[in-house]
């Protein structure tokens, strides 16, 4: 019985071949581009999350500088009124974490946490003749930046490692670079905020994307800092950590500064702007993909609708020789869902072919130099949901114009006949 069901629903599909082709159509073009939607905005989303995120620390560990909390004048027992102080100034309290190496050391040990990577950020003055022009240097520690935040990836000229092996080197950001007008091998003068003066070799350009950062920061490696700063060796402003879990920051960001007492800050709450654009953009690309779904679902059941007016004789026919509303109603089903997944299958594998045709685009980026072409997505996701909403989609568009079918009377056909 289901063979005989299998080969009317063909027939009639074959009657009407060209709506058919029409509506197979529909659904193609609809996976199709629900898929090269998705894969190319997700994959914009990763490279402009990457931007920041991949430089971003999950947890970040300092010392904030604040006015003191207590005045002196607060201590005095005599006075027994009220106190109020104005223009309060910040104490004399030290940038650097006290006990950083303690830290590192058990920060380490936390089965939550991938790497630790101690860093020192200090602002300081490059000399371009007799004119100062304001930058940040980055003390860093290189094969631990390199293994958590893909240093190497933005050094666009020069090698990073030259940074550790080079003593008294520097990696200028491309447009402070261009300020000094300086290429690999010359040297920079320096000046710290306490008036010393240094000369650094520069031994690479870095271009992280964004041009206001590449404008004023540079790196050194941390023993060249704290050289520069007169400082001892466990001097260290900051301590960067990288979690296995994203979502756990908020929470260690809080256990943290607690435990160590010091300030932390969370990826989540630094930037909490680009979670937000990201998922705008998602929720986005899957209301077109989905709109674009249902448009299709319409479109089959318009096309159902019209076959089952045009083949009321041979349903009537189909009815008098034995078949029942269920059968009936099992054919026009399965019209729907042979449109539906004929035409799911061929949006699934032309999407996968358009993707793979625009990740194969040029595209040169200044301000992204590890992208040599358009970002895409290739997650597995994208096609299983296509692939199950063609098929729901094609199925409701199909079921109310086959129960239709089901219920038609071929006493009342006939007669009218």
């Amino acid at each position: 019985m289901y063979s005989l069901v299998f080969k009317i629903a063909i027939s009639l599909l074959k009657a009407r071949l060209k709506q058919t082709v029409v509506a197979a159509v529909g659904v193609t073009f609809s996976i199709m581009m629900f898929i090269t939607l998705l894969s190319f905005m997700t994959g914009l989303n990763d490279l402009l999350d990457g931007l920041i995120l991949n430089r971003t620390p999950h947890v970040r560990l300092f010392k904030e500088i604040r006015p003191n909390s207590v005045q002196p004048i607060e201590l005095s027992k005599e006075n027994g009124g009220y106190n109020f102080i104005h223009s309060i100034r910040s104490s004399n309290s030290r940038k650097e974490i006290y006990n950083s190496a303690a830290i590192i050391r058990a920060i380490k040990n936390d089965k939550r946490v991938i790497g630790v990577a101690p860093k020192i950020m200090a602002p300081v003055f490059f000399n371009d003749g007799a004119i100062e022009i304001t930058g940040n240097m980055n003390g860093i520690d290189v094969e631990a930046e390199t293994n958590l935040f893909h240093f190497q990836d933005y050094v666009v000229e020069g090698s990073y490692n030259d940074l550790k092996n080079i003593g008294n080197s520097i990696i200028l950001g491309t447009g402070l670079a261009q300020k000094l007008m300086v290429n690999i091998g010359d040297v920079v003068v320096v000046t710290t905020s306490q008036g010393e003066q240094f000369s650094l070799k520069t031994v690479g350009k870095f271009q992280s994307g964004l041009a206001d950062l590449d404008k004023v920061q540079s790196f050194a490696s941390i023993s060249t800092v704290q050289k520069l700063l007169g400082k001892g060796n466990e001097y260290i402003t900051d301590i960067q950590v990288k979690l296995y879990d994203l979502n756990l920051a908020p929470g260690v960001s809080k256990e943290y500064a607690e435990t160590f007492k010091t300030d932390a800050e969370d990826i989540q709450t630094a930037n909490a702007q680009f979670e937000t654009g990201s998922s705008v953009r998602s929720i986005i690309s899957y209301a077109v993909g989905i709109t674009l779904l249902v448009v299709a679902g319409f479109g089959i059941y318009n096309i159902l609708n019209m076959m089952i007016f045009e083949k009321m004789d041979s349903i009537a026919i189909l009815k008098a020789t034995g078949f029942s509303g269920k059968d009936v109603k099992s054919i026009f089903l399965l019209i729907a869902l042979i449109i539906g997944v004929s035409g799911g299958a061929m949006g699934l594998i032309l999407g996968l072919l358009l993707s793979y045709g625009i990740d194969q685009i040029p595209f040169h980026a200044m301000a992204i130099p590890s992208v040599t072409t358009y970002p895409i997505n290739y997650s597995l996701i994208f096609y299983l949901i296509a692939g199950v909403f063609s098929v729901i989609t094609t199925y409701f568009a199909g079921f109310f114009p086959a129960r239709k079918a089901g219920k038609i009377d071929p006493v009342v056909i006939i007669r009218g006949k």
